[in-house]
């Protein structure tokens, strides 16, 4: 979500301030240069602050006002909202689907360690259907609060927004294909050179091990 501080009142207010970035080449970064190319504002018209992850951009917004905005993941746009700051809106809603997260190995090494994959995958299937249980609301709620050290109202927020699919875990964790096209095709667009074909997703993704992770759960 694209956070900025209180009183800026629209994208046309960053030109010519600094935005907070965990790396420039990195995923976010991608997104928010391409939130600002459609608002009018192409490199040069801001500048990037290279700060680091989902903590160290908050901490940079709240520490130095200097820092005009910056995308932000959860729990830290509902710390953001809670302390003044204003979005300008969810990337999912300005770019579109887009897998955020995801766990990559090679081809090698998964061929070799087929059970182990296997396993791993299912546990955390198994763990995302945990999370997203109604009866275990409670405990989640917990989990935030002692791990994040969130206050009960920020941890009720982001469990809300985690059960969302398009904003948090997906259930089952299921690959997002269209969303994984969009982080192709954004690359693609801004790292390089035009005309230059984007590749297929299957180029980088096998599912079976997936789907043998799904039978060992059970659907």
């Amino acid at each position: 979500e694209f956070f900025v501080q209180g009183n800026i009142n629209g994208f046309a207010d960053l030109r010519g301030r600094t935005l907070v970035v965990d790396a420039p080449d990195t995923a976010y970064a991608l997104q928010l240069k391409k939130i600002l190319a459609r608002h009018g504002l192409k490199d040069g018209d801001y500048k990037i602050n290279p700060v680091g992850a989902g903590p160290f951009r908050f901490k940079a917004l709240i520490d130095d006002k200097s820092n005009a905005g910056g995308i932000l993941n959860l729990p830290f746009t509902v710390q953001a909202e809670q302390v003044g700051m204003k979005s300008l809106g969810r990337t999912i809603d300005m770019l579109g689907a887009y897998q955020g997260a995801g766990a990559f190995t090679t081809r090698a090494w998964a061929e070799r360690n087929k059970d182990t994959l296997d396993r791993y995958l299912a546990a955390y299937i198994e763990s995302v259907r945990w999370v997203r249980a109604p009866a275990n609301k409670a405990a989640n709620i917990a989990i935030l609060v002692d791990k994040l050290k969130l206050s009960g109202r920020q941890a009720e927020r982001t469990y809300e927004l985690l059960l969302d699919p398009a904003f948090g875990f997906t259930p089952d964790a299921a690959f997002d294909r269209e969303g994984f096209k969009n982080v192709l095709a954004l690359r693609a667009e801004l790292e390089r050179k035009a005309g230059a074909d984007v590749p297929p997703p299957e180029r980088y993704v096998d599912l079976s091990y997936y789907e043998r992770a799904i039978k060992l759960v059970g659907r």
